[in-house]
């Protein structure tokens, strides 16, 4: 399936590894010009040599730290004077700590608001006059699969999360008119380094590992170019009537029925 994605210019925020990596693997395999951008300018640089050397296609690096308003604004600023465009937006950071309720103070709440809730608004929010410039365009949050099943001792992400679902769907409904998608991907289970944090800290991590693969319908852990596949889709043409909307990437894993 050709997902015309060619000579679209997509920004993928988080993606020096894990999932962030993966995405713009994939985009820049169907054709993207993709901006990677985390805090880490080392990373990003391999990160772009292996991309660039997998796919052949375009890949800029920009150093930012998107729960930092300053570094948000460059980074939006500069992909807009280099391109004139952004037609794909891929929100997506790094994880709040785990641990009971109770443990967190108001400075761990603020950080986790400023890094997982609000810097998807502030991202969104200063994409949108490029995209509404072009008739079109894709917002999509990487979010949890903790939105849909409780996930043990994840308050700070679930509660940010879940902050996520209720926006996307306020902006789906604001933006359709300019034929701005915005969508939500949960992960489930996926292997990479964020996993090891939601284990039983008192349990051998690859007992804990197989253990947690045994409760997922499909009987093993997910592979991030599994998640990074629907996020192409959802970027793409095809998917130019989806919007307003969270997916899990689970392998099964949620017993909700809605």
């Amino acid at each position: 399936m050709d997902l015309k994605l060619t000579n679209k210019v997509a920004l993928v925020l988080a993606s020096s590894k894990g999932l962030g990596k993966a995405i713009a693997t994939i985009l820049s395999q169907e054709g993207a010009t993709v901006i990677i951008a985390s805090r880490n300018v080392e990373e990003l640089n391999k990160t772009a040599a292996e991309i660039k050397q997998l796919t052949g296609g375009e890949v800029v690096v920009v150093q930012a730290d998107v729960s930092v308003a300053a570094d948000a604004e460059n980074l939006i600023d500069k992909v807009a004077k280099q391109f004139n465009r952004i037609d794909i937006l891929v929100n997506n950071a790094g994880g709040p700590p785990f641990a009971a309720f109770e443990t967190f103070d108001d400075e761990q709440w603020q950080k986790a608001f400023e890094l997982n809730l609000l810097s998807f608004a502030r991202l969104s929010r200063l994409a949108l006059p490029h995209m509404k410039t072009t008739g079109s365009g894709r917002i999509i949050n990487i979010i949890s699969g903790s939105v849909k099943s409780v996930l043990a001792n994840s308050v700070l992400s679930t509660s940010m999360r879940m902050g996520i679902v209720g926006m996307a769907k306020m902006m789906a409904d604001e933006l359709g008119p300019y034929n701005i998608t915005v969508n939500n991907v949960a992960p489930g289970l996926i292997l990479t380094d964020r996993i090891k944090h939601t284990l039983p800290p008192d349990q051998d991590p690859d007992e804990a590992m197989q253990q947690r693969a045994a409760n997922i319908p499909l009987r093993r852990i997910g592979d991030p170019k599994e998640l990074a596949a629907l996020v192409a889709f959802l970027a793409s043409e095809q998917a130019s009537y989806i919007s307003g909307t969270t997916i899990p990437v689970d392998g099964g894993a949620s017993r909700s029925v809605y």
